[in-house]
């Protein structure tokens, strides 16, 4: 990070190539030639709004495939696998907005003040569950650095306040978040 403007927009045409072989029932292939920049391998979230909410969102933390590979495979699975919603509708392919964070490694802290809401993005784990929030969500509901850790929790499935606990685990990681608005004409 950070990526260049033509990196980005070539992760933006992967993920576009992602929704229109589903909005036209075409088998999705994983991109083979892409620019050098995206053959460095980190984690990638892809997130899918459709008429203003959100409609998928799946990532990986870290990966172990060139970053064109992991946006492909990450917009196909926001797509048809975020258990949270059922799988886009060829329609709806045609009218989703993308989101797409790169990741840099996630760090274990052991100061919860440290936490930046906007900056960070959060990873708590404790006794096998994990909660995962990326930097964007503290911005977008406005939390605080409380709030935010709180809600890292609530996602695990966890009290709030395990944040607190001694035997939790922070990790916080940056993104490099960009995105595309469709055309309505579309």
């Amino acid at each position: 990070m950070p990526l260049s403007a033509d990196a980005k927009e070539e992760l933006l045409q992967i993920a576009q190539g992602v929704l229109d072989a589903l909005s036209r029932g075409d088998a999705i292939e994983k991109p083979d030639n892409y620019s050098p920049e995206l053959e460095a391998e980190c984690g990638a979230f892809v997130t899918l709004h459709c008429d203003g909410g959100l409609r998928g969102c799946i990532g990986m933390i870290t990966a172990n495939a060139p970053l064109a590979v992991t946006v492909s495979e990450m917009a196909e699975a926001a797509a048809t696998r975020d258990p949270r919603f059922s799988p886009v509708s060829p329609e709806e392919a045609e009218l989703c907005e993308i989101e797409i964070s790169v990741m840099t490694p996630p760090a274990t802290i052991t100061e919860p003040e440290t936490v930046e809401p906007g900056r960070h993005g959060l990873i708590i784990t404790r006794a096998g569950r994990r909660g995962l929030l990326l930097p964007q969500v503290a911005t977008e509901q406005d939390w605080d650095r409380e709030t935010f850790l709180r809600h890292t929790c609530m996602k695990a499935g966890l009290p709030p306040e395990t944040w607190k606990e001694p035997d939790v685990t922070i990790e916080t990681f940056e993104a490099e978040v960009f995105g595309q608005i469709q055309d309505a004409d579309k």
